[in-house]
């Protein structure tokens, strides 16, 4: 992503608060197990930290395989992409020589795996085995989100000063280009309705992409918010979920209308936010430094709580098939051995 309405945090707040959480989630489950304890279980708990060695600087997005039970992390400061093996929790690969990688996605039916970059615009795919290069695609600059499209198997990117690019992963080619009016940041796709929702911070919009059409057809007024940048998607329900930095919210949209149902105070410097079906609840990630929990109850939602990260721990992905929450850490260089890492929470019931 781009560093619009991005904040700075300084050095001095940065802290080695995960092993501290784990001491505490552990000593607290030993309470509840012998019944010396009576409060209810965390709705995320902390189940493993992976360190990522050698790794600096800011984090970007991260994408899973789910069949081989891998995930990639995309090291926009460290100009890699480590690939992680979640069964034995460690980096297995890096992949080096990368110009600011931001978006990742895994391609499955093609079986490619997708990193865009914003430093010369690239898509770069590798075949999903054994990570082989598989093709360049130029997009001229700022290559950022990268979703699939379930309904087709293409891999949608979001690029440039303002465009959506469609690419064929199996043939690594571009099918179309979509304009748009401003880079796009966060973005979702609704396959069956063949739209995408994109948010455009520097036109301050929400736009309403007709992806057979290949045009934007409409727009979602933000009133006096700024700085959109995460989005999810619940299309069974057409609600869209979009966090804002300036001033930090949280807004439901109605999808069929593009009004807003709902708006909360969120937590600050927010860059990822997802929906958990199952639970009803939404998770957003925050570079401030926590992990903001929404519960649907009825047609309104309640705050549960924040667990505390780390600052500048602002990318997060979760992946419903392992019921995960996956939140990447940089690296903290005050403190000794405090390495970057990706924190492994799972949520409970």
């Amino acid at each position: 992503m781009t560093s619009v309405g991005k904040l700075a945090f300084p050095r001095r707040g940065c802290r080695a608060l995960w092993p501290i959480i784990a001491i505490v989630t552990t000593l607290l489950s030993i309470l509840v197990g012998s019944g010396l304890a009576a409060e209810p279980p965390a709705p995320l708990v902390l189940e493993r930290m992976i360190v990522l060695k050698g790794v600096s600087g800011r984090i970007d997005h991260m994408a899973v395989d789910p069949g081989r039970k891998r995930l990639f992390v995309a090291e926009l400061g460290n100009g890699s992409l480590d690939v992680i093996d979640l069964a034995a929790g460690a980096v297995i690969r890096r992949i080096d020589d990368l110009e600011e990688p931001q978006g990742v996605a895994y391609a499955p039916s093609a079986d490619v795996l997708a990193v865009a970059s914003a430093g010369d615009g690239s898509v770069r795919l590798f075949r999903g085995a054994e990570l082989s290069p598989a093709g360049v695609i130029d997009l001229g600059d700022d290559a950022d989100n990268v979703r699939l499209d379930p309904r087709t198997g293409n891999l949608v990117v979001g690029y440039g000063s303002g465009g959506l690019a469609v690419i064929d992963p199996a043939k690594a080619s571009i099918v179309t280009r979509v304009p748009l009016q401003a880079h796009p940041e966060g973005f979702q796709l609704d396959p069956d309705h063949r739209r995408a929702y994109v948010n455009l911070p520097d036109a301050r919009q929400i736009a309403v992409v007709d992806m057979e059409a290949g045009r934007q057809v409409a727009s979602w007024d933000m009133a006096d918010l700024r700085a959109n940048f995460p989005m999810a998607l619940d299309a069974a329900r057409a609600m869209a979920a979009v966090v804002f930095r300036n001033p930090a919210r949280l807004v439901t949209f109605d999808v069929s209308t593009g009004k807003p149902a709902s708006t909360f105070k969120a937590c600050g410097d927010a860059d990822d936010v997802f929906f958990d079906a199952k639970r009803r609840r939404i998770y957003i990630s925050c570079g401030e430094g926590g992990v903001d929990l929404w519960q649907q109850d009825g047609s309104g939602f309640r705050r549960l709580n924040s667990l505390k990260t780390a600052p500048g721990a602002r990318t997060s992905l979760f992946v419903p098939e392992l019921d995960l929450l996956f939140v990447a850490a940089r690296a903290c260089f005050l403190v000794l051995g405090s390495d970057a890492s990706i924190l492994v929470l799972r949520p409970t019931d």
